[in-house]
């Protein structure tokens, strides 16, 4: 196992995350979002590797590599953005997560899509033709270390919730987008009893009858189903979900956070198996699709919020005052609270905006996908 390189100059990292890569701030804790990749943030990018790599290796994982990067960050024909949430207080990258879009990938000489998960799973021609095209594939999220202690505060509370507000971000960038390809990671050291408990809850309410993607080599467990069925006996998926906790619980350990994340973010996921990724020190890879529509619609709307928080303040900066000519008189003449109640109305009026723009976007191409597949 090779040792980890040296931390990179936070100089450098600033340096590369100018106004221009930035998507966002965070709806908690203070921190920003941005969009990089290895040709405009080469330091931010070995950054990224070095944080990975730390991360996975604490929790069992890791490449053994002295940074966790590849092919997909690297080269032009199956390149990968990275989302990356930083701490301007800590001048520190907080987490990230590495992405995708489906009109963008490549495809092998047998019709496979070439994907950082492409070694793990088959992809059916229903998914290739109807779903990828409309796809967001994610990997390699991850917290760094430090933010996955308490001692952070609300920064490690909220990690995950940064995360999330990230990829609706890039959701919203692209109207045309629907759907998260990805994986859930358990690390080989996990409770093998608890490690059957959720494949076998994924399997119960989230089932993919179409079977859109398969493991090319299935983890298989060695417990008997019918006695997963006596713990995990409701049909209701929050009673269910609440025996899953307690059983888990009781063999010593807790739902890994970003699988417990995945799991409350959609009613309809569909969960495709897992599938054991020996590249990646033998860690179970669970993969699933999320619909962006689909999700709780609390959960969807609070993380749009700062992307279209965001573009709204854009919109208010480049407007003219022939543009915006009530608004700019009432802030030059109004009390402070009364310019910032304005204000705030002002981008609630944007934000509705943008949310029926994009409404009626999504609802065009939902009527193309089903004209494409009506006879």
């Amino acid at each position: 196992m090779e040792k980890i390189i040296d931390p990179v100059s936070v100089d450098l990292l600033k340096a590369e995350l100018t106004p221009d890569k930035k998507l966002c701030d965070t709806n908690k804790a203070d921190n920003e979002i941005y969009v990089v990749d290895c040709n405009d943030a080469p330091n931010v990018l070995q950054e990224i590797g070095r944080l990975r790599e730390i991360a996975f290796r604490d929790s069992g994982g890791g490449t053994g590599a002295a940074v966790d990067l590849d092919d997909f960050d690297f080269l032009p024909d199956r390149l990968y953005k990275q989302i990356v949430i930083w701490d301007p207080e800590a001048s520190a990258i907080l987490g990230g997560y590495r992405y995708i879009l489906g009109p963008d990938v490549n495809f092998d000489e047998e019709g496979q899509p070439i994907l950082a998960s492409s070694h793990l799973f088959h992809f059916s021609d229903e998914f290739i033709h109807d779903y990828l095209p409309h796809t967001i594939e994610l990997g390699r999220s991850f917290v760094a270390p430090e933010y996955q202690s308490s001692k952070a505060g609300a920064k490690a509370i909220f990690a995950l919730d940064n995360l999330w507000d990230g990829l609706a971000a890039i959701m919203l960038q692209h109207a045309d987008m629907m759907y998260y390809f990805g994986k859930m990671t358990i690390y080989p050291d996990y409770d093998k009893s608890a490690l059957a408990l959720i494949q076998h809850f994924l399997w119960k309410h989230f089932p993919d009858p179409d079977e859109l993607v398969r493991p090319k080599t299935p983890y298989i467990d060695n417990v008997d189903g019918r006695l997963l069925d006596l713990i995990l006996k409701e049909d209701e998926y929050k009673q269910d979900y609440r025996n899953l906790k307690d059983a888990v619980r009781k063999l010593g350990v807790g739902i890994p956070p970003l699988v417990n994340s995945y799991m409350n973010a959609s009613p309809k996921m569909k969960m495709f198996g897992a599938s054991i990724n020996d590249d990646f020190f033998d860690a179970i890879e669970t993969g699933i699709l999320i619909g962006f529509e689909e999700m709780y619609a609390d959960k969807r709307d609070r993380h749009k919020d700062p992307y279209f928080k965001h573009l709204a303040q854009k919109i208010w900066k480049r407007g003219s005052r022939k543009e915006l000519p009530e608004i700019e008189e009432s802030l030059s003449r109004k009390s402070t609270r009364e310019r910032m109640k304005r204000f705030n109305a002002f981008l609630n009026r944007q934000k509705e905006q943008m949310i029926e723009a994009e409404q009626r976007l999504r609802s065009k191409v939902q009527r193309k996908k089903k004209e494409k597949v009506e006879p």
